[in-house]
């Protein structure tokens, strides 16, 4: 019930106060919230499995994001940020989408 409530006060946080992205960090945004996506997709699998640690979550939450913004930040610094962007994009998103049918075959047992 705790995740459930913070989810609510950070929209309605988010909502109200309305925080701008420095120009800066606006690249890695995109990039630090679909690796967000694949460690929540692979917790929510974990879960449906009966394997979740909040400790392996957490971490795998924050190196994600840390990783996946890093390999933008460097493809930035060698002049090749898009294509390194699209990468990251592309195996994220297998990630996910194996997750989500792990999810499905979890939930619908099919």
């Amino acid at each position: 019930m705790i995740p459930v409530i913070g989810l609510v006060v950070g929209v309605i946080a988010g909502l109200i106060l309305q925080p701008t992205v420095p120009v800066v960090l606006q690249p890695y945004l995109p990039i630090a919230v679909v690796a967000a996506l694949d460690a929540l997709a692979g917790g929510l699998r974990a879960a449906l499995e009966g394997m979740f640690d909040d400790k392996v979550f957490l971490t795998s939450f924050l190196f994600n994001i840390l990783i996946a913004a890093f390999i933008v930040f460097l493809g930035d610094q060698l002049g090749v940020g898009s294509q390194l962007s699209t990468a990251v994009i592309v195996v994220l998103g297998i990630r996910i989408f194996s997750n989500a049918a792990s999810i499905r075959r979890a939930i619908f047992k099919a």
